[in-house]
Protein backbone atom coordinates (compact mmCIF):
# COMPACT_ATOMS: atom_id res chain seq x y z
CA UNK A 1 0.00 0.00 0.00
CA UNK A 2 1.37 3.79 -1.24
CA UNK A 3 0.22 5.83 1.44
CA UNK A 4 2.34 8.78 -0.02
CA UNK A 5 -0.90 8.69 -2.44
CA UNK A 6 -3.78 10.98 -1.56
CA UNK A 7 -7.10 11.61 -3.42
CA UNK A 8 -7.57 14.80 -5.92
CA UNK A 9 -10.65 16.96 -5.66
CA UNK A 10 -11.93 18.40 -8.74
CA UNK A 11 -14.98 20.87 -8.47
CA UNK A 12 -16.39 22.45 -12.19
CA UNK A 13 -19.08 24.86 -12.85
CA UNK A 14 -19.47 26.19 -16.26
CA UNK A 15 -21.62 29.27 -17.29
CA UNK A 16 -21.98 28.22 -20.98
CA UNK A 17 -25.43 28.78 -22.12
CA UNK A 18 -26.41 31.15 -19.52
CA UNK A 19 -29.04 33.10 -20.29
CA UNK A 20 -28.74 35.03 -17.35
CA UNK A 21 -32.34 35.61 -16.67
CA UNK A 22 -33.48 37.95 -13.92
CA UNK A 23 -35.20 37.10 -11.04
CA UNK A 24 -37.38 40.02 -9.49
CA UNK A 25 -40.15 38.38 -8.05
CA UNK A 26 -41.47 34.62 -6.80
CA UNK A 27 -43.41 34.38 -10.09
CA UNK A 28 -39.60 34.80 -11.94
CA UNK A 29 -38.45 31.92 -9.87
CA UNK A 30 -41.25 29.50 -10.09
CA UNK A 31 -41.34 30.01 -14.02
CA UNK A 32 -37.93 28.67 -14.39
CA UNK A 33 -38.62 26.09 -11.57
CA UNK A 34 -41.35 24.40 -13.92
CA UNK A 35 -39.07 24.32 -17.22
CA UNK A 36 -36.56 22.36 -15.17
CA UNK A 37 -39.47 20.13 -13.09
CA UNK A 38 -40.73 17.17 -15.11
CA UNK A 39 -44.17 18.19 -15.91
CA UNK A 40 -45.62 14.75 -16.07
CA UNK A 41 -44.24 14.01 -12.87
CA UNK A 42 -45.28 17.12 -10.95
CA UNK A 43 -48.51 15.25 -9.58
CA UNK A 44 -46.55 12.18 -9.39
CA UNK A 45 -43.51 12.60 -6.94
CA UNK A 46 -41.71 15.12 -4.80
CA UNK A 47 -38.88 17.14 -6.33
CA UNK A 48 -36.79 19.42 -4.43
CA UNK A 49 -34.52 22.32 -6.67
CA UNK A 50 -32.19 24.96 -5.77
CA UNK A 51 -31.77 28.14 -8.24
CA UNK A 52 -28.35 29.94 -8.02
CA UNK A 53 -28.35 33.79 -8.41
CA UNK A 54 -25.60 36.34 -8.55
CA UNK A 55 -25.66 39.87 -6.59
CA UNK A 56 -27.03 41.22 -9.56
CA UNK A 57 -30.14 38.49 -9.11
CA UNK A 58 -29.60 36.95 -12.46
CA UNK A 59 -29.32 33.23 -12.67
CA UNK A 60 -26.27 31.27 -12.29
CA UNK A 61 -27.56 27.93 -12.62
CA UNK A 62 -30.62 25.27 -11.02
CA UNK A 63 -29.57 22.03 -9.61
CA UNK A 64 -31.73 19.34 -8.91
CA UNK A 65 -31.02 18.72 -5.37
CA UNK A 66 -33.68 15.28 -4.96
CA UNK A 67 -35.94 13.10 -6.42
CA UNK A 68 -38.29 10.89 -4.24
CA UNK A 69 -41.34 9.60 -3.03
CA UNK A 70 -45.08 10.57 -3.39
CA UNK A 71 -45.31 12.23 -0.39
CA UNK A 72 -41.83 13.42 0.80
CA UNK A 73 -37.97 14.06 -0.65
CA UNK A 74 -34.74 13.98 1.05
CA UNK A 75 -32.69 17.40 1.06
CA UNK A 76 -29.77 17.18 2.47
CA UNK A 77 -28.60 21.06 2.82
CA UNK A 78 -24.43 20.15 2.19
CA UNK A 79 -25.55 19.20 -1.05
CA UNK A 80 -27.65 22.73 -1.69
CA UNK A 81 -24.75 24.66 -0.38
CA UNK A 82 -22.22 22.93 -2.07
CA UNK A 83 -23.43 24.30 -5.47
CA UNK A 84 -23.89 27.33 -3.97
CA UNK A 85 -20.06 27.77 -3.10
CA UNK A 86 -19.33 26.19 -6.35
CA UNK A 87 -20.64 28.79 -8.73
CA UNK A 88 -20.21 31.75 -6.06
CA UNK A 89 -24.02 32.34 -5.48
CA UNK A 90 -24.79 35.50 -3.77
CA UNK A 91 -28.14 33.91 -3.32
CA UNK A 92 -30.66 31.03 -3.46
CA UNK A 93 -33.99 29.84 -4.14
CA UNK A 94 -35.52 26.95 -3.53
CA UNK A 95 -38.21 24.83 -4.33
CA UNK A 96 -40.24 21.40 -4.61
CA UNK A 97 -43.46 20.42 -5.71
CA UNK A 98 -46.61 18.87 -3.39
CA UNK A 99 -47.80 16.63 -5.26
CA UNK A 100 -51.12 16.22 -3.29
CA UNK A 101 -52.21 19.62 -5.00
CA UNK A 102 -52.12 21.10 -1.64
CA UNK A 103 -50.30 24.51 -0.93
CA UNK A 104 -49.80 24.36 2.75
CA UNK A 105 -46.07 23.59 4.14
CA UNK A 106 -45.86 20.61 5.98
CA UNK A 107 -43.82 21.03 9.17
CA UNK A 108 -41.40 18.99 7.57
CA UNK A 109 -40.92 22.34 5.07
CA UNK A 110 -40.99 25.10 7.45
CA UNK A 111 -37.88 23.66 9.40
CA UNK A 112 -36.43 22.30 6.64
CA UNK A 113 -36.42 26.10 5.51
CA UNK A 114 -35.20 27.09 8.76
CA UNK A 115 -32.08 24.64 8.02
CA UNK A 116 -31.35 26.38 4.66
CA UNK A 117 -31.76 29.48 5.88
CA UNK A 118 -29.08 28.89 8.82
CA UNK A 119 -26.86 27.56 6.78
CA UNK A 120 -27.00 30.16 3.67
CA UNK A 121 -26.51 32.83 6.66
CA UNK A 122 -23.67 31.21 8.17
CA UNK A 123 -22.20 31.22 4.39
CA UNK A 124 -23.00 34.55 3.60
CA UNK A 125 -25.92 33.62 1.31
CA UNK A 126 -28.92 34.76 1.40
CA UNK A 127 -31.86 32.75 1.12
CA UNK A 128 -34.65 34.51 -1.28
CA UNK A 129 -37.40 32.43 -1.32
CA UNK A 130 -38.36 28.85 -0.81
CA UNK A 131 -41.76 27.79 -3.51
CA UNK A 132 -43.93 25.14 -3.69
CA UNK A 133 -45.15 24.22 -6.62
CA UNK A 134 -48.46 22.19 -7.55
CA UNK A 135 -49.38 21.79 -11.51
CA UNK A 136 -51.08 24.97 -11.32
CA UNK A 137 -49.98 27.11 -8.79
CA UNK A 138 -47.60 27.79 -5.98
CA UNK A 139 -46.56 29.38 -2.42
CA UNK A 140 -43.77 31.11 -1.85
CA UNK A 141 -42.60 31.70 1.68
CA UNK A 142 -41.38 34.98 1.13
CA UNK A 143 -44.37 36.33 -0.38
CA UNK A 144 -46.70 34.95 2.49
CA UNK A 145 -43.99 36.30 5.43
CA UNK A 146 -42.88 32.73 6.20
CA UNK A 147 -39.16 33.28 5.67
Amino acid sequence: MNFNIVNEIKLTYSREGNAEKLITNSNDAVEVFRAHFDSGEIDYRESFYALYLNNAHKVLGIKRISESGISSTLVDIRIIMQAALLCNASSLIVAHNHPSGNLKPSSEDVKMTGKIKDASEFLNIQLLDHCILTSTEYLSFADEGLL
